[in-house]
């Protein structure tokens, strides 16, 4: 199969990340077209990319196999009601909005359509992203390998059966970034108070952060295993441990997640009227 033409309607960070992926992997910058409103951002992607770029929507869509709504929710609508006469008959639509669900978007188009919802994440800026897909009955075979293909192009991507699930990708992984800088920000305010300098602080969680994520990707055991070895009867790490389960951690952590859950479901049905 031939390579599609892809059209990304927006060009802000993250349709950047996901054209410089694309690009990355060889995928033509012919192949690929952008269209947005404004000129610094045009012409920006263009530079960096070497890809066509547009003003007009309806031109941009002109021949794409896959278009790829990298938009504001808030916009969403408006976009895709101008975008509905222009949409060629078999292309497959990906939306990266969070909380726009398949429903609402193909009533804004118009009609049924493959379509494609997806949750990245932000680390997909750097190409270690994390996104959840879910498709839609119409959605063929080989559109979910170019689905999955293009999210690829930025981290790992994983199916969901249901689209339900993507309220609880976007509490897991959608969100999860803000909840680790949270706890490093914790602990690099905590090696402070303990007398470290500040930078000296930070460079050590950073690095162990990154350490421990590694470590967790790479071991051919899981998280709780992991924390058992370095966790030695009576040791430093046990009374940790032991403080942050006194103050109720993992109980804290899934009434966050369970938030955050709840949250995504609510602007659901808020943005999708």
């Amino acid at each position: 199969m031939s390579t599609p033409r892809i059209t990304f309607i927006g060009a802000g960070n993250m349709a950047a990340s996901l054209i410089g992926g694309l690009r990355a992997q060889g995928i033509a910058a012919e192949r690929i077209r952008a269209s947005d409103p404004s000129p610094q951002q045009r012409e920006a992607i263009a530079a960096q990319h070497g890809i066509e770029t547009l003003e007009d929507n309806a031109q941009a869509l002109a021949d794409a196999d896959i278009v790829v709504l990298a938009i504001k929710p808030q916009v969403m609508q408006a976009v895709c009601r101008d975008l509905a006469p222009h949409l060629p008959e078999q292309a497959l639509v990906v939306s990266i909005a969070a909380g726009i669900a398949c429903d609402s978007l193909q009533r804004w188009l118009g009609r049924e359509l493959p379509l494609v919802r997806c949750m990245p994440n932000t680390p997909a800026l750097l190409g270690l992203g994390a996104s959840g897909l879910y498709a839609n009955a119409q959605v063929s075979a080989a559109q979910r390998q170019q689905a999955e293909r293009l999210l690829g192009a930025v981290g790992i991507s994983v199916w969901l059966e249901e689209e339900r699930l993507i309220d609880a990708v976007t509490a897991v992984s959608g969100s999860g970034p803000a909840y680790f800088f949270l706890l490093i920000e914790a602990m690099s305010s905590a090696g402070q108070q303990l007398g470290l300098p500040r930078e000296t602080a930070i460079e050590l969680v950073l690095q162990t952060a990154l350490g421990a994520a590694r470590m967790a990707r790479e071991s051919d055991v899981d998280a709780s295993e992991l924390r058992r070895r370095v966790t030695s009867p009576n040791g430093t790490t046990e009374a940790a441990i032991k403080a942050f389960q006194a103050g109720g951690f993992e109980a804290l952590v899934g009434q966050a997640l369970n938030a955050a859950a709840h949250r995504s479901t609510e602007l659901a049905e808020q943005l999708g009227k």
